[in-house]
C-alpha cells in the first residue's frame, strides 16, 4: 500500500532533523524546513552563518535545511516535522501552520518587508534557438506548445504562475488593474468589465491548462523533467531556478523568455515559536533569519538570483534581473487567503478547469 505523500515526507524529514546533533558538545541544532528551489542558496548560506553564529556568539550551531514542495513543507510541519525555522515559497502556507497553532498569527510583522527577504517572478525557461517561437503568455495556448508546470496544490512557484497567467489577462482586458478595485454594485458599468475579465481569465487558465503535459508535485520536480526527461516545450519557473539551469546546463541549451508582465512573488520566512521554544532555540532562528536581511545575505541572495531588499545589493547584481512589469497578488486576487479559497482550495476554480481535461 503507498503512504501518503505527507506521511512519506514527514519520515524524510524527521530523518533529516534525527541526524542534527543536539549534544552540548555539538552546540546547538537548526532545523531549516524550506521549498524545493532553494536547495543551493542555503547550502551556501548555512555555511556562512555558522562562522557568523561563533564569531558573534562564540558557540557552535549546525544547520540543516529539508527541501520539497512548498505547501507539502507546511503539512509536514504541521503533523510533526520540529522545524526551528520555515523559509516557503507564500504566506498562505506559513498562516496554515499558523492556523495549527504553531506560531503567532501576525508572523509578518516580526521582520522586515512583511518577513519577506527577497523576491522573485515567474519567467518561461525554453529550448535552444526558442523553436515554438514562444514570446509571451499567449504563445503558451498554441496548440503544439507542451508545457511543464508543477502542481499547484502542492507547489508555491504553481500557484504563482497560474496567478500571473490570470492577472496577465486581467490587465490585458481591463487595461487598468486597479478598475478590479472598483467593481462593484455602485459602479455597474465596471463591475460588468470586471466581470467580464475573470471570464476571459477562467477561459485562458483552462485553454493553457490543456497544453500541460505533466504537473509534477514541486518545482524541482517539474525542471527534472523539463531539462534531464526532456519533457515538453517550456517550463513555467522561478526566476533564479531558470537561470541556474541556463548556468549549470550545457552551454546554450536553454534561454529565458521573460512575458511582458509577471506577478511579485514574495517568498517569506518565519520562525516556528512553538517549536524553538522547545528547543530552547529562539536567539539563533532570530539571527539565522536576520542574517538572510544582512548585507552578507542579500549578496548571497543575490548571486543566486533572488531579488534582494538591498538596494545598494540590487543595483550591484542589476545585470542578474530583467526589468519586467510585476502586480502583486493583493492588487488582483485580494491577498493569499482569498486567492486559496477562490483558485486552490478544494472545489475552486483550479478544480473546476482540470477536471474539464
Amino acid at each position: 500500500m503507498k503512504k501518503p505523500l505527507a506521511t512519506l515526507l514527514l519520515a524524510i524529514i524527521a530523518l533529516t532533523a534525527s541526524c542534527i546533533p543536539t549534544d552540548n558538545k555539538s552546540g546547538t541544532a537548526l532545523l531549516n524546513v524550506s521549498y524545493d528551489p532553494t536547495r543551493e542558496l542555503y547550502e551556501e548560506f548555512n555555511k556562512a552563518f555558522v562562522e557568523h553564529y561563533k564569531n558573534e556568539t562564540g558557540e557552535n550551531i549546525r544547520v540543516e535545511t529539508a527541501h520539497s514542495g512548498s505547501s507539502a513543507q507546511a503539512r509536514a510541519v504541521i503533523e510533526g516535522v520540529s522545524a526551528d525555522v520555515v523559509t516557503l515559497a507564500l504566506a498562505y502556507d506559513i498562516d496554515h501552520i499558523a492556523d495549527a497553532g504553531l506560531l503567532r498569527a501576525d508572523w509578518q510583522k516580526q521582520l522586515p518587508h512583511n518577513s519577506t527577504p527577497y523576491s522573485s517572478t515567474v519567467v518561461f525557461l525554453v529550448r535552444k534557438g526558442n523553436p515554438k517561437n514562444i514570446n509571451g503568455w499567449d504563445d503558451l495556448l498554441k496548440p503544439d506548445v507542451k508545457i511543464v508546470v508543477a502542481h499547484p496544490k502542492t507547489s508555491g512557484v504553481a500557484r504563482w504562475a497560474y496567478l500571473a497567467a490570470w492577472g496577465y489577462v486581467l490587465q490585458k482586458e481591463l487595461g487598468d488593474l486597479k478598475k478590479i478595485d472598483k467593481g462593484n454594485p455602485r459602479d455597474p458599468n465596471v463591475a460588468a468589465e470586471v466581470a467580464a475579465a475573470q471570464a476571459k481569465a477562467k477561459e485562458f487558465i483552462t485553454a493553457l491548462y490543456k497544453n500541460v503535459v505533466t504537473l509534477p508535485k514541486g518545482a524541482r520536480g517539474a525542471s527534472t523533467a523539463f531539462v534531464e526527461q526532456r519533457t515538453g516545450d517550456v517550463l513555467l519557473d522561478w526566476e533564479n531556478q531558470a537561470q541556474l539551469t541556463i548556468n549549470e546546463a550545457e552551454k546554450g541549451g536553454y534561454e529565458i523568455v521573460v512575458p511582458s508582465v509577471s506577478i511579485l512573488a514574495e517568498p517569506p520566512v518565519a520562525i516556528v515559536d512553538k517549536n524553538v521554544e522547545k528547543h530552547g532555540t529562539r536567539k539563533a532562528a532570530e539571527m539565522y533569519l536576520m542574517f538572510l536581511y544582512s548585507k552578507t545575505g542579500q549578496d548571497m541572495v543575490a548571486r543566486h538570483y533572488y531579488r534582494p531588499r538591498d538596494e545598494d545589493i540590487l543595483k550591484q547584481y542589476a545585470d542578474n534581473f530583467v526589468s519586467v512589469e510585476m502586480f502583486t497578488i493583493d492588487d488582483v486576487f485580494g491577498g493569499w487567503q482569498k486567492a486559496q479559497e477562490t483558485h486552490f482550495d478544494d472545489g475552486g476554480v483550479f478544480d473546476q478547469i482540470y477536471q474539464v481535461q
